[in-house]
Order: structure tokens, then C-alpha cells, then sequence
């Protein structure tokens, strides 16, 4: 978001980075190109009125100077829209002003001499009526950009409505004449402008749209890998560091995986391991677990973290039985025999941020190691959790007698392990044996 807004412009300036300036340039000219050669297309039609109608008012001296600079001015709008087909025309913005000097002057010219004539047949006030409705007109094209046939509506209401005026009071016929060549000219030049305009604006108004989206999106990820409350830390420059009094974390990890590895394909392996995490991630959010991260086979979680528990052993003990109670489905699906075993402990952990790079927000401790080392001692698709979590639990349904166990680094602990749950089955022995 900094970065985007360091890349905005002001009115008068242009972009710090010379090539974002460049790519900006080439686009908005891009955009533009339509609308540039519609434009020189109507100034051809205009010249081309006013040449068939000059005869028929004019002199032959004023129509022979008119016809020449009209001449002039079709032969170099010819040219101008001829140029923008040329495919290098995009880098040369001088082409279009030298282009639009040369056709103002010619312009100027032509009017001098039109003026002449019309002030010599008093009707220079439809004239100036015409350039006074074409500002009203300029307003409206730009208020109703993006709604082009509301504009064309409201414009041709707006000419019958200005012909009207102009006709009542029986002026000179070609004074009404040139009045409308003028402001039909001006009004199909504003109609370009009102459709050029709502282009340009739709397409800014679709680019915000995607950005803001994807930045929907970005933040949806973000999120899904960082606490909120650690990303506006983040964003702000601070460290991310927390101590937890009392959570309880939970590992699950498939039991004889190495084995199940060399009998199924790696891409059969990959939607077995899908549907195991996909699963937990569900059972996660039914149940108020964070989950943490992922680590081949292993899944960790934990109660009482960042998504604050009621009880956090009893938050984690459900979702360790809903995880396990899926075994079933996930075998039928992948097609093989299927094994989870659950490990949990309650205790002080520490969470935060570490790096700049690739960051996730992790748990650490006593808690965290000891969990993992009750999770390679549950039975298959079973618990195992520790004494400080057993009485920490106000539901200990289906856990049987404690038995002490020697865990590697921690010493004898009592464990209370919940035998494999009625509606998963019997634990598979070629998984028994592989774990």
C-alpha cells in the first residue's frame, strides 16, 4: 500500500521511476488512440460541410481563400490520422502537438474569414449563441461520462430546443446555417469527448476495482497465516512476541506414514494428506483451535492461543476426537487403511513472529516439545494426553487409567490415554506395526 501510494503522481508531475512514467504514457495514448483518430474523422466531416456550403453564401474571392486553407486543414488531419496507424506513434507524443498547432491555426484562419462575412450580415450573435451553448454543452459532456446515450438523449433535446431559438426571429439563412454547421460540429466533438471520458474512466474505475481485490485477497492470506492482531504489529514495525499462561497444544500426526509412502503413488499421497488437513482445518474452526502449521504428516494446533479458549483442554480434546472421528471417510476416499494418533498438553507457551521473510506465527516451549513426544506414545486412533491436561479437563470421558511413561528430554510422566473411539474401528495392523 506504501508503495502504491510513493508511485502516485500530482497534478503537474510525473512519476519518480522513468519507466513507470514511459508505461504510463504508452498506455493512457493507447487508450486515447480511438478517440484521436474519431476526432480527426469528425474535423474531416466539418471541413468537408463547410466546403460544400461556403459556395452557396460566399464570394467567389472568400470561397476560393476558404477553400484553400479547408484544403490544408483536410490534408493534414488526413495525415494526422494516417500517422497514428504508424506503430511507433505511440512514443512520440510531439506528433500530436505539432499535428493540433498546425489544424488551431488553419482553424484560426477559417474563422477570421467566416467572421468577416457574418459580421457584414449582422449574425454574429447566433454565432457567439453557438460558442456560449457549446461551454453548456462541454459541462454536460464531461457530468455524464460513462452514460453516453443519457448524453445523446439530452443533446439532441438540448439542439431542437437551440434551433428553435435561433429560427424565430427570421435571421439571414446563412447566418442559421453556419450557426448550425458550428454547434453540430462542436456537439459530435463533445459526444467523442463524453464516450472518451467514460472509457478512460470505466477502465480506472475497473483497475481500482481488480487492485482492491486483489488486495481482498492478499489480505484474506495474510490473514489466513498471521493473527490480525499480529500483522497491524508487523505493519507497524513492532515485534511480535507473546506468552501464553495457558493453552494447551495438539499434535496429530498419520500413523505409519513412511510405509504408506512407498505403497501409494506421491500424487495419491498428496490427496490423502489434502483431505487429512482440509479435515482438521474444519474441525479447527468448529471447534475455536488455532491451527498452527503443518510439518510433513504432523498437524499442530493449539487451544487457548491466539483464539482464546473457555477451557483449553477441553477445546483441544474435542478437536482431536472430531479430527479422528474422519478416519473412516478418509480411508473410504483415498481408498487405503487410514491411522491418526493425537497427542496433548497444557502449559505456558511463547508465540510470535521471527524474520522477514516467508513469516508465520509459531509456538514455542516445554508445552509445545511435550505434546509431540505424548503424540508418538497415543494408540492408534487414540489419545494421549498428560496428567496437567487430564485434570485441567472438566470432560475426561473415555480416557482409561493413567499409565507412566519415560518420554525422551522430559523423564516419567503420567499419561492418560483414550482408547481408539467405537466409531472408527479397530486400529489397522499393518498401521500398528508402521508407527
Amino acid at each position: 500500500m506504501f508503495a502504491i501510494d510513493m508511485m502516485r503522481p500530482g497534478v503537474f508531475s510525473r512519476f519518480a521511476d522513468d519507466e513507470t512514467e514511459a508505461r504510463y504514457s504508452r498506455q493512457a495514448r493507447t487508450l486515447r488512440l480511438p478517440f484521436v483518430r474519431l476526432y480527426g474523422v469528425i474535423f474531416m466531416i466539418v471541413a468537408l460541410a463547410y466546403t460544400i456550403i461556403n459556395p452557396m453564401f460566399l464570394g467567389v474571392t472568400d470561397n476560393a481563400e476558404l477553400a484553400i486553407f479547408l484544403g490544408l486543414a483536410l490534408l493534414v488531419c488526413g495525415g494526422y490520422i494516417g500517422i497514428t496507424f504508424w506503430d511507433d506513434y505511440i512514443r512520440y507524443p510531439a506528433v500530436d502537438f505539432i499535428a493540433l498547432l498546425a489544424l488551431s491555426m488553419l482553424v484560426g484562419v477559417i474563422n477570421v474569414v467566416l467572421y468577416e462575412h457574418l459580421s457584414s450580415l449582422d449574425s454574429t450573435l447566433h454565432v457567439i449563441g453557438s460558442i456560449n451553448k457549446l461551454i453548456v454543452v462541454a459541462f454536460s459532456a464531461l457530468t455524464l461520462a460513462g452514460r453516453p446515450r443519457t448524453f445523446l438523449a439530452w443533446l439532441g433535446c438540448d439542439f431542437f430546443v437551440w434551433l428553435a431559438q435561433i429560427t424565430s426571429g427570421q435571421p439571414k439563412l446563412s447566418g442559421v446555417v453556419y450557426a448550425v454547421v458550428s454547434f453540430s460540429s462542436g456537439s459530435l466533438i463533445m459526444a467523442a469527448i463524453n464516450l472518451a471520458v467514460g472509457r478512460t474512466s470505466r477502465a480506472a474505475f475497473q483497475l481500482a476495482d481488480s487492485l482492491d481485490a486483489e488486495r481482498a485477497r492478499n489480505e484474506e492470506l495474510v490473514l489466513n497465516m498471521l493473527p490480525p492482531a499480529a500483522v497491524d504489529r508487523i505493519r507497524s514495525g513492532l515485534l511480535v512476541a507473546d506468552s501464553y499462561a495457558d493453552a494447551s497444544v495438539i499434535f496429530i500426526d498419520m500413523v505409519g506414514f513412511s510405509t504408506l509412502a512407498k505403497r501409494v503413488s506421491p500424487g495419491h499421497l498428496v490427496e490423502l494428506l489434502n483431505a487429512f488437513f482440509s479435515h482438521a482445518d474444519a474441525c479447527a474452526r468448529e471447534f475455536g483451535v488455532e491451527k498452527v502449521k503443518t510439518v510433513g504428516d504432523a498437524y499442530l494446533a493449539i487451544a487457548g492461543g491466539n483464539v482464546p479458549a473457555d477451557n483449553s483442554a477441553d477445546a483441544a480434546i474435542a478437536f482431536a476426537r472430531a479430527v479422528i472421528a474422519g478416519v473412516p471417510e478418509m480411508g473410504r476416499g483415498a481408498g487405503v487403511e487410514v491411522g491418526l494418533r493425537a497427542g496433548i498438553h497444557s502449559g505456558p507457551v511463547v508465540g510470535g513472529v521471527i524474520g522477514d521473510s516467508r513469516m508465520a506465527y509459531d509456538y514455542w516451549g516445554d508445552t509445545v516439545n511435550i505434546a509431540a513426544r505424548l503424540d508418538a506414545n497415543a494408540p492408534v486412533n487414540g489419545i494421549a494426553i498428560s496428567e496437567i491436561t487430564w485434570l485441567r479437563a472438566r470432560n475426561r470421558t473415555g480416557f482409561g487409567a493413567p499409565v507412566t511413561i519415560n518420554l525422551k528430554g522430559v523423564g516419567d510422566v503420567a499419561v492418560y490415554q483414550a482408547q481408539p473411539l467405537a466409531e472408527v474401528g479397530p486400529a489397522p495392523a499393518t498401521l500398528a506395526q508402521g508407527a
